[in-house]
C-alpha cells in the first residue's frame, strides 16, 4: 500500500529557511539531552531514595537506576527501525509521551513496583527518542551539512550527562527525589509540543520490525543484571542468581538464534565477526562501564563522604568534562600521528588509573584532589568516545550507518547499566563486611540509610564503612576497566597482524 506524504515543504525540510534547521536543531538537541540527562540524574538520588519511606534494599537501588537503562539501552535500535518504518516524527512523538508518563509514575510510585515500572516505561520512551532525533534531523538538512549536523547531535550525549549531574542537583535540592521525574514531566510535553509543530515528516521504509529479537534481548540482559545484583544479598549460590546467570545464556543464545534465522535482522550477531567493530564495541562498553560505576559511587561519596549536598555533588562532577570540552578536537590530530590502537591504549590507561586514583580518596581528602582524580578520568573519556565512535562507524559500509549509530547506543548504554550493576554488587558486599560486627548482626543493613537506622549513634563508623567499601569497588572497576582495555588493544593488534599476513 502505497504511503501518503506531505507534497508542500515543512518549515524544517532541507529546502526550508536556514533559522527553521536551527530551531529544529535546537530542539531536537534538548530531546538528546533530556533522555541521555537522566540517565546520570538518577544517580544524585540514590541516598534520598535510600532514606525514603519506600525502604529500598541496595539491590532495589541498583534497579532503580539500571531499568531505565536497560529497556533504553536493549530497544534503541528497534526503536530506530520503528521510527523507519511508522514514521520518525510519530515515533519520536509517542516516545516523548511514554518518557512523560512514565515519569509521572516514578514520581507519585506509591511502592517499588510501581516506581519500576515507571522507569521501565521511561526508558522505552527514551529509546525512541534517540535515534528518531537523529533520523528526522538528517531527513530535513542538505547533503552538505550532515556532518555537522551529526557531529552536533553526537555531542548531545556528553553534554546530557553534565546537565543531568548539574540540572538534577538543582532539582533535588528542592528535598525530594520526586521532584526529579516530575521536573522531566513538563520538559518533555513541551518539546513534544515543539517537535509537533516544526518537525518535517519523512519518508517511511518498510523495514521489517523483529519484536521477539528485542523482548529476547530485553530478557537477557535483564536476567544477567539480576544474577549480579542480587548476588550480596541473596548469595551467589541463590536459586535467584543461579536462575539469572542460567537465564542470560539461554536468552542470549535464543536471541542469536532468532536474530541470524531472520530475514532482515534488527542487529546482525554476524556483524561481529568484524575484528575492528568486535574490538570498537567492546572498548565503548568498557569506557561506559567505568564513568557509570563512577557516577554511582561519587554521587553517594560526595553526599556521605564529603557532606556535600545534592547541588554541589552534581557540580562536583563537572572537573569530568572539562577535558572532553577543551580537548575533543585535538583527538584527531593524535589519532593521525600516533594511531588508532595507541590512542585507545592511552584512553584506557588515563581512564583506569583515574579510576584507581579516586579510589585511594577518603573523608580527609580535599576536594581539588578529588577532582583532579576526575580530570585525569576525563582525559582517558575524551581520548576515547570519538576514537572509538569512529572505529564502529569506519568498520561497517556506508549503507549500514544506521547499524552503526544503533550500535553506538546500545554499547554506550549497555555498558552504563553494567557499570552500574557491578560496582553496586561490590560496593554492598564490601560495606556490609566493613560495618561494626554489631552493628551488621543486629539489623543485617545493606545501604548506609539502614545502617544510620540501625545504629543513630554511630555515623562516624557507618560512613567510614562507606568510604572503604567506595574504594574498594572503585578498584575492582579500574582494575577492570585495564584489563578491557588491553584486550580491545591486543585484539586490534592481532587482527592487524592477520591481516596483513
Amino acid at each position: 500500500m502505497p504511503l501518503r506524504l506531505r507534497n508542500r515543504e515543512d518549515p524544517g525540510t532541507a529546502s526550508g529557511h536556514p533559522a527553521a534547521r536551527r530551531g529544529l536543531l535546537t530542539v531536537l538537541c534538548a530531546c538528546v539531552v533530556l533522555v541521555v540527562g537522566m540517565v546520570a540524574a538518577i544517580n544524585l538520588a540514590v541516598p534520598m531514595l535510600a532514606a525514603s519511606d519506600l525502604r529500598p534494599s541496595a539491590s532495589a537501588l541498583i534497579w532503580i537506576v539500571d531499568t531505565y537503562v536497560v529497556f533504553f539501552a536493549c530497544l534503541v535500535i528497534p526503536g530506530g527501525a520503528a521510527g523507519d518504518r511508522f514514521g520518525r516524527k510519530g515515533v519520536l512523538l509517542a516516545g516523548l509521551a511514554l518518557f512523560a508518563l512514565g515519569a509521572l509514575l516514578s514520581a507519585v510510585a506509591p511502592n517499588l513496583p510501581v516506581l519500576l515500572a515507571g522507569r521501565a516505561i521511561t526508558g522505552i520512551g527514551a529509546a525512541a527518542v534517540l535515534p528518531n532525533t537523529l533520523a528526522v534531523l538528517l531527513h530535513a538538512v542538505p547533503a552538505e551539512r550532515k556532518g555537522v549536523t551529526i557531529a552536533t547531535w553526537a555531542s548531545m550525549t556528553g553534554i546530557g550527562g553534565v546537565v543531568g549531574n548539574v540540572g538534577g542537583g538543582a532539582v533535588l535540592s528542592g528535598g525530594s527525589w520526586r521532584w526529579l521525574f516530575a521536573a522531566a514531566i513538563p520538559l518533555s510535553l513541551v518539546l513534544a509540543a515543539l517537535v509537533a509543530r516544526i518537525a518535517p515528516v519523512s519518508p517511511r521504509h518498510d523495514r521489517p520490525l523483529s519484536p521477539l529479537g528485542a523482548v529476547l534481548l530485553v530478557g537477557a540482559s535483564v536476567a544477567l543484571l539480576l544474577g549480579i545484583v542480587e548476588g550480596p544479598e541473596a548469595g551467589w549460590g541463590s536459586p535467584i542468581v543461579l536462575t539469572g546467570f542460567g537465564g542470560a545464556v539461554v536468552l542470549f543464545a535464543l536471541w542469536t538464534f532468532v536474530e541470524l534465522k531472520a530475514g532482515h535482522p534488527l542487529l546482525d550477531p554476524r556483524l561481529f565477526r568484524v575484528p575492528a567493530l568486535r574490538g570498537a564495541c567492546l572498548g565503548m562498553t568498557a569506557i561506559f562501564f567505568g564513568m557509570f560505576a563512577l557516577f554511582y559511587v561519587n554521587a553517594s561519596f560526595l553526599q556521605y563522604g564529603k557532606g556535600f549536598n545534592v547541588l554541589l555533588t552534581g557540580l562536583g562532577i563537572i572537573p569530568l568534562t572539562v577535558p572532553v570540552i577543551l580537548g575533543a578536537r585535538q583527538v584527531g590530530r593524535l589519532v593521525r600521528r600516533a594511531g588508532v590502537d595507541a590512542t585507545v591504549a592511552l584512553a584506557f590507561v588515563f581512564v583506569g588509573c583515574g579510576l584507581l586514583g579516586l579510589s585511594t580518596r577518603d573523608t580527609d581528602t580535599s576536594y581539588p584532589a578529588y577532582a583532579a582524580w576526575l580530570v585525569v578520568t576525563g582525559i582517558g573519556v575524551t581520548l576515547a568516545l570519538p576514537t572509538l565512535s569512529a572505529a564502529i562507524a569506519g568498520s561497517l559500509p556506508p549503507a549500514q550507518a544506521g547499524v552503526g549509530a544503533g550500535l553506538q547506543a546500545t554499547t554506550r548504554e549497555f555498558g552504563s547499566a553494567l557499570g552500574v550493576a557491578v560496582i553496586g554488587t561490590v560496593l554492598t558486599g564490601r560495606f556490609v563486611a566493613a560495618l561494626p560486627p554489631d552493628v551488621r548482626a543486629d539489623q543485617d543493613p545493606h545501604t548506609v540509610a539502614q545502617a544510620l537506622a540501625a545504629a543513630p549513634g554511630r555515623a562516624p563508623e557507618v560512613i567510614s564503612a562507606f568510604v572503604t567499601s567506595a574504594g574498594t569497588a572503585l578498584r575492582v572497576i579500574g582494575v577492570s576497566v585495564l584489563v578491557l582495555g588491553a584486550l580491545v588493544v591486543l585484539q586490534s593488534r592481532l587482527s592487524r597482524t592477520r591481516g596483513n599476513q
